[in-house]
């Protein structure tokens, strides 16, 4: 039977592999995208509850978006940061803090996926049943909508990293530039089991659901569209539609790639870019692509600028 030695509760994270003349331009860059995503995400948030035209069912659920986009930014920007200006010492991190930080990670990852879920079904019943919308997506919708998908994610993430501060360690070192749940598990050196079977429901259940959602609800819209001779409406659905799917395909792509490149480690500075990417250019494309592409967010934006 393996011996199973006890580590203290201090960890060390990875570095991210820079020279250190290099250092100094990515902190510029990387404060910069940063502050873009806090303002313009929270900029975002304000305009659309001190608007009236833009207080609409998809407008609402698009701020579940924003604020799950500063909420993951803002768990692993200011740490990397704040790193990179002390690139000579050690990343140490305490044990409860670690664990806190890949719940915050997986949270703001599987809030991403629900949250686009609802945003789909309310996509859905704007176009395949306009009669019907102001009927089902009322405010009381939206509110239980946004805690389900908020819930959902918490409830399967607590379980998630539960499972994970249970085991023993016998390492200190989180293979990564942030901790998650993969990081903790690899710190133990008893059996994960129990562990990996969850993480492979967990990824099935929150893909699999995800992308069936998404590919139903689009293919019926699509139907919808093809048999309708409104070319207005045709023009508005694939406006509407066509900001939520490219968010939803990079975001896919980029948690795919992650998943995969975890299971090459000769690739592991790929990874911890890949993974770092994913909190940075993600919630800044984000804000691009809904801020400056959905034509009523913008005109607001238009003609608060000329006021001024």
């Amino acid at each position: 039977m393996e011996n199973i030695t006890s580590v203290g509760d201090i960890l060390t994270l990875e570095r991210l592999k820079i020279t250190t003349e290099s250092s100094v331009p990515v902190f510029v860059v990387l404060l910069l995208i940063y502050i873009f995503i806090v303002v313009s995400n929270i900029g975002l948030v304000v305009l659309i509850f001190r608007t009236r035209s833009l207080q609409q069912p998809m407008y609402l659920l698009l701020c579940n978006m924003s604020i799950n986009d500063v909420f993951g930014a803002t768990i692993v920007v200011p740490e990397m940061l704040r790193d990179l200006l002390i690139s000579d010492s050690e990343r140490l991190v305490r044990y409860a803090d670690c664990a806190v930080q890949a719940f915050c990670v997986h949270l703001h990852a599987s809030a991403s996926h629900t949250v686009l879920i609802i945003m789909a079904f309310d996509r859905y019943v704007a176009i395949c049943r306009p009669l019907r919308y102001a009927g089902v997506m009322t405010s009381g919708t939206v509110a239980v909508l946004s805690a389900s998908a908020w819930g959902t994610a918490l409830l399967m993430v607590a379980i998630l990293v539960g499972l994970s501060v249970r085991l023993s360690r016998c390492r200190s070192v989180i293979s990564n530039l942030f901790c998650d749940n993969a990081s903790l598990v690899k710190l133990s050196c008893e059996s994960v089991l129990t562990n990996q079977v969850y993480g492979l429901g967990y990824t099935v259940v929150l893909l699999g659901s995800s992308i069936g959602s998404v590919v139903l609800t689009y293919l019926r819209i699509a139907v919808v569209c093809l048999r309708s001779k409104n070319k207005s409406m045709n023009g508005q659905a694939l406006r509407t539609c066509g900001t939520h799917l490219a968010v939803y395909v990079i975001l896919l792509v980029s948690g795919f790639l992650i998943v995969i490149l975890h299971r090459f480690p000769q690739l592991a500075d790929h990874r911890k870019v890949a993974a770092a990417m994913g909190h940075v250019a993600l919630p800044a494309l984000n804000a691009i692509i809904y801020g400056l592409q959905i034509k009523q967010v913008r005109n607001q934006q238009l003609k608060r600028i000329n006021v001024r």
